[in-house]
């Protein structure tokens, strides 16, 4: 049987992020599993001529990269009761920066995750468009299950 001793959620900041979350501390409570939560910037390098004037790349990075990890503390302080009460003995968060599919295999391969608990939406419209269904490619690539969260499923009633 696979144990479940490390899971990854990767969280967007969107409305959504704090069902994925809080469904992502349930099983890890449950399994007694460590949590590690990533956010990934996307590489914009390919997007720099969008600009003009030409915007500088490595200090947009650096500020993107800056303004990610402020986000990520204020979440993951926001949540600290939540996830010990959900009973998750430990939790990791950490920015990342790539594609964003590519990024969340690699980092689950790269830190033995035996999970992925990621929702099946974040942001819409025209940036689902132009960069295509993370979760979609993570399921078909990850070395490891991954359990999909539609954020905006109702919850089923026990009949």
């Amino acid at each position: 049987m696979h144990k479940i001793e490390t899971i990854l959620t990767p969280i967007d900041f969107s409305e959504n992020a704090s069902k994925i979350a809080e469904a992502a501390a349930y099983v890890a409570g449950t399994f007694k599993a460590k949590l590690h939560l990533i956010f990934v910037i996307r590489e914009f390098d390919d997007y720099s001529s969008f600009f003009v004037p030409p915007v500088n790349m490595p200090n947009l990075k650096e500020e993107l990269l800056l303004s990610a990890q402020q986000q990520m503390d204020t979440f993951m302080d926001q949540r600290k009761k939540e996830f010990a009460d959900a009973g998750v003995p430990e939790t990791k968060s950490e920015v990342l920066n790539g594609d964003v599919a590519e990024e969340i295999i690699n980092y689950a391969r790269s830190h033995n995750c035996d999970l992925i608990v990621m929702g099946t939406h974040g942001y819409k419209g025209f940036e689902r468009i132009m960069f295509g269904s993370v979760a979609e490619k993570v399921v078909k690539n990850a070395c490891c299950p991954v359990l999909t969260i539609n954020p905006y499923q109702e919850e089923c009633e026990n009949k």
